[in-house]
């Protein structure tokens, strides 16, 4: 049997059974990391809530309004919503929108999401600001309403009480109904239909344990955010009888194995580091930048509505691209190698991956087409050269340290085949779809002076 050396790295809707299947998956995912995938709602301030999660905020001063938001709908996800990342990316960038319009609406530094709100040019932001984000948080995390209804009290009662207040909350609840109604019928309420059937055969995706069922196979039909899909397309699998297929079987057997000899102590580390959703980790990152960086309100939205647009676009090409190819997993090739006509893979039916593999197929994996994309839209609007610390939700107590975006996104990428669950292929055509998609989104809100 073939060794391979260590790996380093370098620089919504959804219907009733749809939230019970990603309960079940998620809960399962969870203990699996030994941990939870959730943000704990009882983090009252953002200083507290970001410094509890790896970032160094001492020197900077009181966030805006829009960073105060991003974190209070960080917090918003919980198990009662059911930490779904397809439905974060969708509920995030519908939030940033909003609130990037809103502002917009005031004074016009950015092209809007959604074009056509009247102008309020004498409203408050902070009013505005919050308006927004608490019509679209009530609309699509209604069991939140406490927690967004306290926050939104909160908030109005720092605004002086005026004309400027009145219509800042009249700015910010158009921008959001504006934006919610433009995505009312983008398809997420019907991504879980029909329920996925798998076809025999080699190469075709299987359920794997200890799921019995498909994610969101029609995820692919959502309406993007920024993106034309057609622009994003990828080749496919490799061809089971290729030697490049056989060698990432070798590899993923290797490494990703649950009692692997070959996976080095740092790697285990990093694919349980990675294993929370991506649209929590990377918008943590956005958040301290953009708090590090000082940047005013109206930067702050469409940075975070950038980020967040290419994470729910990654998503929507992604799963676009996974229910076309049907792709079986590792542990199901390992187990089939039998049967898949090459000749040089052998079968191991006891084969188990270091962490509980996602319901839905092999190929690309999306975590790095998020991670990636993520990393392209920060990169435009900061450059690569960003010094940062980031604790994982998955892995409590431990914290990475990165010296740029693309090296978090690299290693973000790798986690999955260091955790059984990705073949190399699938992770290198996450890398190179998701730097096209951040790369386009990139340029999506441009200025208009």
């Amino acid at each position: 049997m073939h060794r391979f050396p260590s790996i380093t790295m370098t620089t919504s809707s959804l219907s009733s059974p749809s939230r019970r299947g990603l309960g079940r998956w998620l809960a399962r995912l969870a203990a699996a990391a030994g941990a939870g995938f959730v943000l704990a709602a009882a983090a009252q301030a953002d200083d507290s809530f970001m410094a509890a999660r790896g970032f160094d905020l001492a020197h900077q001063r009181r966030p805006n309004a829009v960073v105060h938001w991003n974190s209070i709908a960080e917090r918003a996800f919980t198990p009662s919503q059911g930490t779904n990342p397809m439905a974060q990316s969708r509920t995030f960038s519908i939030l940033h929108a909003s609130i990037h319009d809103a502002l917009n609406a005031i004074d016009r530094r950015y092209e809007s999401y959604t074009p056509g709100l009247p102008k309020s040019p004498r409203a408050s932001p902070e009013a505005a600001v919050a308006a927004a984000a608490r019509e679209v948080l009530v609309q699509l995390l209604p069991e939140q309403a406490v927690l967004v209804e306290e926050a939104y009290g909160q908030a109005l009662a720092a605004v002086r009480n005026g004309p400027a207040k009145t219509a800042g909350l009249a700015a910010g609840q158009a921008a959001a109904w504006a934006t919610l109604n433009r995505r009312s019928a983008d398809g997420a309420a019907g991504a879980a239909q029909p329920p996925y059937v798998p076809n025999a055969g080699a190469g075709e995706y299987q359920f794997t344990a200890p799921f019995a069922f498909a994610a969101q196979p029609g995820w692919g039909r959502v309406a993007p955010f920024a993106i034309k899909l057609a622009e994003h397309t990828l080749q496919g699998p490799l061809p089971l009888s290729s030697q490049q297929y056989a060698h990432d079987v070798e590899e993923v057997r290797e490494i990703g194995h649950v009692a692997s000899r070959t996976r080095t102590p740092e790697q285990t580390e990093i694919a349980k580091f990675w294993y929370e959703d991506s649209p929590l980790g990377w918008n943590r990152i956005a958040n301290a930048v953009v708090r590090e960086r000082r940047l005013d309100a109206w930067e702050a939205a469409r940075a975070f509505a950038l980020v967040h647009f290419a994470m729910a676009d990654g998503f929507i090409a992604g799963f676009g691209e996974k229910y076309e190819h049907r792709f079986w997993r590792p542990v199901t090739a390992i187990h089939a190698a039998a049967n898949d006509g090459n000749t040089t893979t052998e079968p191991d039916a006891s084969w188990q991956p270091l962490l509980v593999t996602p319901p839905v197929p092999d190929y690309p994996s999306t975590h790095t087409v998020l991670g990636w994309a993520a990393a392209e839209v920060l990169i435009d609007l900061f450059g690569d050269r960003v010094r940062y610390g980031l604790t994982s939700l998955t892995l409590p107590g431990v914290t990475r340290h990165y010296r740029g975006f693309s090296q978090a996104a690299e290693e973000n990428g790798l986690s999955r085949l260091y955790a059984g669950i990705h073949f190399r292929h699938a992770i290198e055509e996450g890398r190179r779809q998701g730097r096209s998609i951040g790369k386009a989104v990139s340029q999506a809100l441009p200025k208009v002076r």
